[in-house]
């Protein structure tokens, strides 16, 4: 090699180690900044026929618009997997550039029905962020306002809802005792002695009404009398809450409520008194059954029930725990019926001073006040429940009648139209409350059941708080009646009249009927219309004596 090339060599080779050596310890440029991640988002608000904003929205039409808007345009192709409609079928209107979506059901909704609209986190946006949170809210639609039955004429009316009902007590009376069952959605073989005492009510005003001859009436009264005197289980001649329709052993209503149940057994007798007065024949099966009457109602020991003749009766009386349930019969409740009864008893009466000190509570139970511009004499807070003013009255008249503590016919009529007064003012918001939907009682509620009133308001309407509020609130109650018949009674409407109960709010309604609640509407509508049941009872000479004994005075007494 020659020396020149050898200097370009090592010229080379140098120039190579200055690069490698300058290389090492230095940084790399840095890759181009990678594009950032699409951002997530949440839904901006949504409106159902132009309200924004609600978790639920009651009484809407079934054609409802629903709007959902979003920050920003939404993938088309992620809509229809990521947005509910009760997984119904629905159109979409893109509008704002995809920021908007207008939802339209493609089939009208069903009336009284909840929807769930919901938007699901597989949402994206056009530039394919997620939907950062779910959201939902529910569509609830109204009342279909259409008319359901032929329009009848107001007489019509009501002889159709009292021979519907009159069906619960003889169609679906038990087969053997011919005694009421306690319920429609129950055990068959459970029998109700108070809705009995309701039930043999209705009978007679099915006889007056011509739903059966006055042959079929006697026969089937005769039945339950003749198993009451000689087969249903009584304890000092009290019947239980509930007994078996075939063998009349007691079914106990609680553990410890298994035995005497002075309150029902009052229903019975005021029943079949009105039985008594009403099959006045001078052939041998009338004047037996009258016998049989009398032989059961002047059993009970009602003075017995005084418990070492104290100054109240007790409710309840057991052969296993004595008086353990340890309840006091006072006012003002759905039981004056019992002290009038105990003071008419022919063998076991009690004195004017258990009703006074007992059952008054020597003036306790006055209220006084005025609620929604009406005074009610007695009771508590806004009156209570209205079977207050029904089961004692199916027949006690209240008319004209008055004693020391109150005018009965104000006491009635007053706690009524402060009931319906308080479902017209709906101060809680129930969807549906109005001045034809009203009547707040004891009635079955959804997976349960509880006494309904101004002060324990669910929600739930029971028809036989309005329509046994006849007598009180003829318009009012009639109103009601047209009401659940025409409009609602494509679910309210069935096979013994109207059932339980109701709610508009969430909509439920009931599947059952019950004995006392479907006894005081046929009965009351009755007395409304004639008299029927009211004078039967207060014909009865002990009736009138035992509560002309405790200060009572109306003209018929």
């Amino acid at each position: 090699m020659k020396k020149r090339d050898k200097n370009y060599f090592t010229i080379a080779i140098a120039t190579l180690f200055f690069i490698a050596a300058c290389g090492k310890g230095s940084t790399p440029a840095p890759p181009p900044n990678p594009p950032p991640a699409p951002a997530n988002f949440s839904i901006s608000t949504w409106e159902v026929n132009g309200a924004a904003g609600a978790t639920i929205y009651r009484g809407v039409n079934v054609s409802p618009a629903v709007k959902l808007v979003f920050p920003k345009a939404v993938d088309r192709n992620t809509v229809t997997t990521s947005i509910g409609f009760n997984n119904g079928s629905y159109s979409v209107v893109y509008q704002n550039g995809d920021s908007v979506l207008l939802l339209q059901p493609t089939t009208p909704l069903s009336f009284l029905t909840k929807y769930n609209v919901a938007a699901a986190t597989t949402l994206k946006s056009k530039e394919g962020g997620i939907l950062f949170t779910p959201a939902s809210f529910t569509i609830q639609t109204g009342i279909d306002s259409s008319r359901k039955f032929p329009l009848l004429t107001d007489a019509q009316l009501m002889d159709k809802v009292q021979e519907q009902t009159f069906k619960y007590f003889w169609d679906f009376g038990h087969p053997v005792s011919g005694l009421a069952r306690e319920r429609s959605n129950a055990t068959p073989e459970t029998v109700t002695s108070g809705g009995s005492g309701f039930g043999v009510m209705a009978i007679i005003t099915g006889v007056h009404r011509n739903f059966i001859t006055r042959q079929q009436g006697l026969t089937r009264v005769k039945t339950m009398v003749s198993f009451l005197k000689s087969t249903a289980q009584k304890f000092h001649g009290a019947f239980p809450h509930w007994l078996n329709g075939t063998t009349g052993v007691v079914i106990p209503f609680s553990t410890k409520d298994n035995g005497a149940d002075l309150v029902e057994t009052s229903y019975l007798i005021q029943g079949l008194l009105c039985a008594r007065q009403y099959f006045n024949g001078a052939d041998a099966a009338e004047a037996t059954l009258r016998t049989d009457i009398n032989t059961i109602a002047n059993a009970v020991e009602w003075n017995w029930f005084r418990q070492n003749n104290q100054n109240v009766l007790y409710w309840h009386w057991s052969p296993n725990y004595n008086w353990e349930m340890n309840h006091q019969i006072k006012g003002w409740n759905e039981c004056l019926i019992t002290y009038v009864l105990a003071a008419s008893s022919a063998s076991y009466s009690i004195p004017k001073t258990v009703y006074d000190n007992g059952w008054a509570t020597n003036g306790g139970m006055k209220n006084g006040a005025a609620y929604y511009g009406f005074t009610l004499p007695l009771g508590p807070n806004l009156g209570g429940p209205l079977f207050f003013e029904h089961y004692s009255f199916l027949g006690i008249n209240p008319n004209s009648l008055n004693d020391v503590y109150a005018n009965y016919q104000t006491q009635t009529t007053n706690h009524t139209k402060i009931n319906y007064s308080y479902c017209v003012a709906n101060p809680k918001n129930y969807y549906g409350y109005s001045d034809s939907v009203w009547g707040l009682t004891a009635s079955d509620i959804p997976n349960g059941y509880t006494a309904s009133s101004p002060t324990n308001d669910v929600g739930v309407i029971a028809p036989t708080a309005a329509l046994s509020s006849f007598p009180y609130t003829p318009t009012e109650s009639m109103k009601a009646m047209k009401f659940f018949y025409y409009t609602l009674g494509d679910k309210l409407w069935g096979q013994y009249g109207f059932k339980d109960a109701f709610s508009l709010h969430d909509p439920w309604f009931a599947d059952s009927y019950l004995a006392i609640d479907q006894g005081p509407i046929i009965v009351m509508m009755e007395n409304y219309r004639s008299g029927l049941l009211w004078n039967l009872f207060t014909s009865c000479p002990e009736v009138k004596t035992g509560m002309l004994s405790l200060g009572f005075s109306a003209p018929y007494l």
